[in-house]
């Protein structure tokens, strides 16, 4: 998931280094999304101690 952050910010710069306002609106709006689930899945799985769900 961090992957594709970094992937989108490279995105958003190259295209408002080009002018195209639009795609560099999208990516940003899809990173902040982006950051805040990987944010979130960070605290719930530092709150959790990491442990996965128990087998059946």
């Amino acid at each position: 998931m961090l992957r594709t952050i970094i992937l989108l910010l490279l995105i958003a710069l190259a295209a408002g280094m080009l002018g195209f306002g639009g795609v560099e609106g999208l990516a940003l709006w899809m990173i902040r999304i982006l950051l805040l689930v990987f944010v979130v899945l960070l605290i719930v799985s530092v709150v959790t101690g990491g442990r996965s769900a128990p087998r059946l």
